[in-house]
């Protein structure tokens, strides 16, 4: 069933994506050759304490850390670690969350260790991955259906000549991390539950440069492309609002 915030809520959920901007803003600074991801992980856990808030993520159906953090052909879900030191190049994916009140904020981004990408190819997939966000952004209006999201980020992607995985999705957000509804990122539009003012979803295109099947490797966690392909992740928290939509997850 699909929970619609009242103002009063919706204040809650603005602070955290806010806590949640701020993350991602101080995290990213630090992305660097030679710094591993559970150093990643530590900022950002250190960051959203200071604010008052508690990561999302930690211990959520026993996920051991803050942030999720994938590398390369990793979709989503990697687990940090001391072991897994960054190096010029990397395709790095990060997923943050943050709880304020309990109510949460979800963002993610995908960036270049060392910011060039190895390959014309490479920095093509990050620039159509957030640009399919983009877009499905600018489908969030009241009286529209939850497809059109799906619709207008497939559009995007697969006009791009790439893949979409199928298995993962958004989803809605609010005192949990994950409700209803789930979002496909691929489908016709006009299809699905109306969105309705207080409505707040978390949209998130997951963008592989091969071919879309994953597999999830012994951790439990972490979604890695069959084929070994790049992999690129970006998400905003987004409320359905009388005019239009609002990024809770906005930063700057």
């Amino acid at each position: 069933m699909i929970d619609h915030k009242s103002p009063a809520e919706l204040e809650r959920m603005r602070r955290a994506g806010r806590i949640v901007a701020g993350t991602i803003e101080r995290v990213v600074a630090v992305v660097s050759p030679g710094v591993s991801t559970k150093d990643l992980d530590d900022v950002a856990e250190a960051y959203i304490r200071e604010q008052g808030a508690m990561p999302s993520f930690l211990g959520y159906r026993g996920f051991p850390a803050s942030i999720c953090a994938s590398i390369n052909q990793e979709v989503v879900h990697g687990i940090p670690s001391r072991e897994r030191v960054l190096t010029e190049g990397d395709l790095l994916s990060l997923d943050f969350g943050a709880i304020w009140e309990g109510y949460h904020g979800d963002s993610a981004v995908t960036v270049f260790v060392g910011g060039d990408a190895p390959s014309t190819e490479a920095e093509k997939l990050v620039r159509i991955t957030e640009e399919a966000l983009e877009a499905g952004i600018a489908a969030v209006r009241p009286g529209g259906r939850l497809t059109d999201i799906s619709h207008a980020i497939e559009q995007v992607v697969r006009g791009a000549g790439f893949e979409l995985v199928r298995e993962w999705g958004g989803h809605g957000i609010g005192r949990n991390l994950h409700e209803d509804p789930h979002i496909l990122n691929y489908g016709a539009p006009g299809r699905g539950p109306e969105m309705r003012p207080g409505l707040v979803v978390a949209i998130e295109p997951m963008v592989i440069m091969g071919n879309w099947p994953t597999e999830v490797l012994a951790d439990g966690w972490t979604v890695v492309t069959a084929d070994g392909s790049l992999a690129a992740h970006f998400e905003h928290t987004v409320a359905v609002t009388e005019g239009g939509r609002e990024i809770l997850t906005a930063r700057g």
